[in-house]
């Protein structure tokens, strides 16, 4: 069993500097069983890092519109069923559970804050700063933000497929986005800046070790990666080899997308 004081003493580990903002992705199963389960590992979160941000996204709200902009990698016009059960978004919208139950245990704290952004929201404790960047036109402002403060991402029991840092580091790249569309109380917003595919992250790994640290608990592998070092990285790699980080299935439209882009670019 992990104890609150097992959590603690492992992100002490870290040797995070505590005054430095963080960003936090975790499964919570990976370190199996903790006594107070997500409310003990926020506790210990917030008892080492003054500033804790995790993104709270909310897909449920997301519209797929009869036609729309080319190359956007969507089907138009293939979701009608699925446009009947979309959700409105509203400030209370629990965050979708391909987040994990952490960003909602944070979301739901008195005080904690969060982004108005109706799909790609992000919410904070003692970071309203961070949170209040994003903007419909620039979501993945916050990264940035946590960047430039010299943040760090915290993964827990997950991989670099789940670090949306890594999108803004391919924005900064010029890699294209997509636009998406959701569904509020004042009608169907158009959201640009929509990321791509983050299943081919993983490969980052290995150009990123010097600025990643690690500490094991239990079952779970703790990283810690410096958000400069990391943006870094992923910009050079991709200004080396413009397909990098792109996963390799197929059917994935959006990464079918920018190697269409890559393709022409070639060609032009």
């Amino acid at each position: 069993m992990v104890t609150f004081r097992d959590l603690v003493k492992t992100f002490r580990q870290l040797d995070v500097d505590s005054l430095q903002p963080v960003i936090v992705h975790a499964s919570l199963s990976s370190l199996g069983e903790v006594i107070g389960g997500a409310d003990t590992l926020l506790g210990a979160l917030l008892s080492i890092y003054s500033k804790v941000i995790m993104p709270t996204f909310t897909y449920k709200t997301m519209i797929v519109p009869e036609v729309g902009p080319p190359n956007n990698a969507m089907t138009y016009g293939s979701a009608k069923d699925a446009n009947r059960m979309a959700e409105f978004f509203h400030p209370n919208m629990p965050a979708d559970r391909l987040m994990g139950i952490l960003p909602e245990t944070l979301r739901k704290k008195p005080e904690a804050r969060r982004s108005s952004h109706p799909i790609l929201s992000f919410a904070g404790i003692h970071a309203d700063e961070i949170i209040h960047t994003q903007s419909l036109e620039n979501p993945l402002a916050p990264i940035q933000a946590l960047a430039e403060a010299n943040g760090w991402a915290i993964l827990i029991g997950v991989d670099h497929t789940v670090n949306t840092s890594i999108h803004y580091a391919e924005r900064l790249s010029g890699r294209i986005s997509f636009t998406r569309w959701a569904l509020t109380r004042r009608g169907i917003i158009e959201c640009p800046g929509f990321p791509g595919c983050s299943n081919g992250f993983e490969s980052i790994a290995p150009y990123i070790q010097k600025s990643t640290r690690r500490i094991q608990l239990g079952t779970a592998e703790i990283k810690a990666v410096f958000l400069p070092a990391l943006i870094e990285a992923v910009w050079q790699l991709i200004a080396q080899n413009p397909t990098a980080l792109l996963c390799d299935r197929d059917d994935c439209e959006r990464c079918s997308e920018v190697r269409k882009a890559v393709q022409s670019n070639y060609l032009q």
